[in-house]
């Protein structure tokens, strides 16, 4: 795999890339919603319509992701393995942990980076 380069940003500045990198195939129909506390806390809301990303805090999410912003986006972009950042402490996961584990999949990495 070859190696990214990386470029600072926030988790707000990643998570606005998400719609857009959003592979519905790959989410096979998922559905759920899925709060990201981090530096800012925001929330995605997958859809069979496709995903939409919001600031604050879901009234009843399906999962929660508890991470650093650094730690978030390089689980996302797939750059860090999910479960083991779960088990370094790395990451939190409350809820649905099989969503949890799938997110990553569900985008096109190449609009991630």
């Amino acid at each position: 795999m070859p190696e990214r380069k990386f470029h600072p940003m926030s988790a707000s500045e990643f998570l606005n890339k998400l719609p857009a990198a959003y592979d519905a195939d790959a989410a096979d129909g998922a559905e759920g919603t899925v709060q990201l506390n981090v530096s800012t806390p925001a929330y995605v809301v997958l859809t069979s319509d496709g995903l939409t990303v919001h600031d604050g805090t879901a009234a009843d999410p399906d999962v929660t992701l508890i991470a650093s912003d650094e730690d978030l986006i390089s689980v996302l972009r797939g750059d860090l393995d999910g479960v083991e950042a779960f088990l370094a402490g790395k990451l939190q996961v409350e809820g649905d942990l099989q969503l949890a584990k799938d997110i990553p999949t569900f985008f096109n990495q190449d609009q991630l980076a």
